[in-house]
């Protein structure tokens, strides 16, 4: 009989199992989902203290041109215990070919036109549910301090955003979330420092439309929303963008060579930076692949052109136009992380972004080798990691979930990859580490890595790396072991490390296993 089963070998052992019970009653009387019960064996629970330290990133991969990045970052977040966040985003922008300011059919021998910018501004539209009664959209998607700005500005870059690796392009490029792009002049906002606020209450844009003389005609009222049939306007910032500028870098180009195909486009005005700041505020997280393609973000255009009787000012008619730049293609969330230095490993600090892991030690090797003797005559049915959380630290916005992966801590560019049972026993939930309903603790499950290291089929060498979880961390198969460490999951937590004066909150590995009497 084998030592270690696993989850297949269970399935085939209790249609065995089964038959012989009804036919002869055997000794087996009950098999678990995991769990061997009977009256010839034990099962008992072999417990390990882990131990943990900090180990604070310097920067991840943050960029869609692998691999599509679910949500974006934008603005500050503080917090006394961990370290400050100020998150920014680069990205391209989308182009419509054959644009143009002036219809052809306004061009004659008879007219005059005159083109005025109404408004100009970037729109970025919230993450929103319905509230209670269902009579308006609420914001959530936001962290941090909601009543307070932080100072947002926005710049044209002058790095190119390559899919290719200028040094070998026979690789696909990567950006980091340290990553350093390049200004050219002054911020494209109006206002230096806008100060940005999250506002439920920012539903519309009121649009003066106005003549040749500067003079208003009529007022637009624009809104956004989630679907054709929807009366619920979607809350999103507007963020007011210097008419002159954008007249000069775009409108006047439009029937140049710059706006001749989006390559062309993207080698002129390579990007925006949205660029966050301050001491204060809140974090709000974007998504940028929104199947309504007015609720993703872009620099909205606005003009209107008069047409006259050439020589006068007689107004044959006005036509109003908008153009959208939508912030498209490849993007890059940069975050600029206040470096904290955990000193000590009293306790363990896990940030998400580019914030701060943990490194486990599951055991050495002298326990691993005693381990190894005792599970000779093992039947393991459960390994279970629990990690305990510090009230005494910041918990307003703790993960959800947390995750294990395994690094060859190779520096300085490791080979990171999956633990089995993430894979394994992925329709089971992987390895789990969800917080409780409690919120004071995170248990994963590590059966079918441990069975492994003990059986000797692999070799405990890699460190496993603990982290606030995030949605690109699960395996794509249950073949695939492959590990990508993004994140867009700004939230912290601070967990016990294995002081004695833990107590009972010390991290701690549960073998459950069947032994024979």
């Amino acid at each position: 009989m084998r030592n270690f089963i696993r989850k297949s070998v269970y399935i085939s052992v209790f249609v065995c199992l089964s038959i012989a019970i009804v036919s002869c009653e055997k000794d087996f009387t009950d098999i678990g989902s995991n769990v061997i019960s009977n009256i010839k064996f034990d099962t008992n629970v072999d417990s390990v203290y882990v131990t943990a330290e900090n180990s604070p990133l310097v920067r991840i991969q943050s960029d869609n041109i692998s691999r599509q990045l679910g949500q974006y970052l934008l603005g500050v977040y503080t917090s006394p215990d961990y370290e400050k966040l100020e998150a920014s985003i680069v990205s391209q922008l989308g182009i419509t070919l054959g644009l143009k300011v002036i219809d052809d059919a306004d061009i004659t021998d008879t007219t005059d036109v005159f083109s005025v910018i109404d408004t100009v501004f970037l729109k970025l539209p919230y993450q929103v549910s319905l509230n209670a009664d269902a009579t308006k959209f609420e914001i959530d998607s936001v962290i941090g301090d909601k009543t307070k700005p932080f100072n947002l500005n926005i710049y044209r870059t002058n790095t190119y955003i390559s899919q290719l690796n200028l040094e070998d392009p026979t690789k696909t490029n990567k950006f980091f979330s340290d990553a350093d792009f390049e200004k050219i002049g002054d911020p494209l906002n109006s206002q230096l420092n806008y100060p940005l606020i999250p506002s439920e209450d920012s539903t519309k844009v009121l649009v003066k439309r106005k003549l040749y003389n500067n003079t208003t005609f009529k007022t637009d009222t624009v809104r956004y929303f989630a679907s054709a049939t929807s009366t619920i306007p979607v809350p999103f910032a507007r963020i007011p963008l210097d008419k002159a500028t954008i007249k000069t870098l775009f409108l006047d180009k439009y029937e140049e060579t710059e706006f001749s195909s989006q390559a062309a486009f993207n080698d002129y005005f390579r990007g925006v930076i949205l660029e966050a700041s301050g001491n204060e505020g809140s974090l709000t997280s974007f998504n940028f692949n929104n199947a309504n393609s007015n609720l993703r973000p872009s620099i909205e255009v606005y003009y209107t052109n008069t047409v006259l009787n050439k020589g006068t000012t007689d107004t044959l008619r006005t036509v109003t136009k908008n153009n959208s730049f939508p912030l498209s293609g490849f993007r890059i969330n940069t975050y600029k992380m206040e470096e904290k230095g955990y000193t000590d490993n009293d306790n363990i600090k896990i940030q998400g972004t580019a914030g701060s892991e943990g490194n486990i030690t599951l055991f050495d090797q002298n326990k691993i080798d005693e381990l190894k003797i005792k599970a000779q005559d093992w039947l393991i049915n459960e390994a279970t990691l629990t990690f305990y959380v510090d009230p005494s630290a910041d918990t307003e916005n703790i993960p959800e979930r947390l995750y294990l992966y395994k690094s060859n801590g190779v520096s300085p560019n490791p080979t990171f990859s999956q633990i089995k049972d993430a894979y394994s026993e992925g329709d089971f939930g992987g390895i789990l580490g969800f917080l409780n309903a409690d919120r004071d603790q995170y248990t994963f499950s590590l059966t079918d890595y441990l069975s492994d290291i003990l059986s000797g089929e692999i070799t405990y060498d890699s460190t496993l790396k603990l982290k606030a979880f995030n949605p690109s961390d699960l395996p794509s198969s249950t073949t695939d072991d492959s590990f990508v460490n993004y994140s867009w999951n700004p939230k912290a937590v601070t967990i016990f490390n294995n002081l004695l004066t833990n107590d009972n909150k010390r991290p701690i590995l549960k073998i459950s296993y069947s032994e024979k009497k």
